[in-house]
């Protein structure tokens, strides 16, 4: 392969079976769980990097079924989403997350520098119950639990939120083990179609781990929950500060 091909062609590892196709990504009947919980403030401050802020001492624990994903397939993750401002701005930090797919991990890494690692989620109703669980081996370290659509909720409110930016942390080590990329990246969700959204009684139990530490972050007051279902498209994202510059 000639220097010029390699320039052409290479867009992600390996060069030539790349663990993901080039984007946009798009996402159909993508179904959420998100349990909001107070958390200590100190703890929070802790992995929250500058120059975001913490609005409130409040984390979004998330469970996100994505049945039909373009490029990345059927998958299931689960992680934690800190509410942040950046500039003014309301928007997300996201500060965990864990997939059962080798293909959005590798992508989402590569590209936006999503903390992705791989686990066993799982999002699916049982009965009259919506419930969410994340296994890390064989130890299941979050369950999250509520009433199944007992109470629909402001579609425009919840799309509101959706379009916010969000976050990310994006560090790509160098031949020699030191940081070559460590910037901060914004990216959004675009062309967001909401096709239901509901809340009702929510529980949520994290376990400690070593490494699945999202108890780090303790549960003090669990403050909402909400299920949607929508479809969206997983844009882009841009760097807003770069750590090494």
């Amino acid at each position: 392969m000639k220097i010029d091909d390699v320039r052409r062609t290479a867009f992600a590892m390996p060069l030539t079976s790349p663990a993901f196709p080039p984007g946009p990504y798009r996402f159909v009947n993508r179904e959420f769980l998100i349990v909001t919980y107070r958390t200590d403030p100190e703890l929070l401050r802790e992995v929250v990097p500058e120059p975001l802020e913490i609005a409130e001492p409040l984390v979004k624990y998330e469970f996100i079924r994505m049945p039909d994903s373009t490029g990345f397939g059927d998958y299931t993750e689960s992680g934690q989403v800190i509410p942040v401002r950046y500039q003014g701005q309301s928007g997300s930090y996201v500060h965990a997350m864990f997939l059962n797919d080798e293909a959005p991990i590798a992508g989402g890494r590569e590209l936006w520098g999503f903390p992705k690692k791989l686990a066993s989620p799982a999002l699916r109703a049982e009965t009259d119950t919506l419930i969410g669980t994340l296994d890390y081996g064989s130890v299941r370290v979050a369950t999250a639990t509520m009433g199944y659509k007992h109470r629909a909720i402001d579609l425009d409110g919840v799309l509101r939120g959706m379009l916010e930016p969000n976050y990310l942390l994006k560090i790509i080590p160098h031949v020699d083990g030191s940081a070559r990329i460590c910037e901060l990246v914004e990216y959004r969700l675009e062309d967001v179609l909401i096709k239901g959204a509901w809340t009702g009684p929510v529980a949520l139990q994290l376990t400690a781990h070593a490494l699945a530490p999202v108890a780090r972050l303790p549960v003090l007051e669990v403050v909402s929950g909400v299920h949607v279902l929508a479809d969206l498209t997983l844009g882009l994202g841009r760097v807003v500060h770069d750590y090494l510059g």
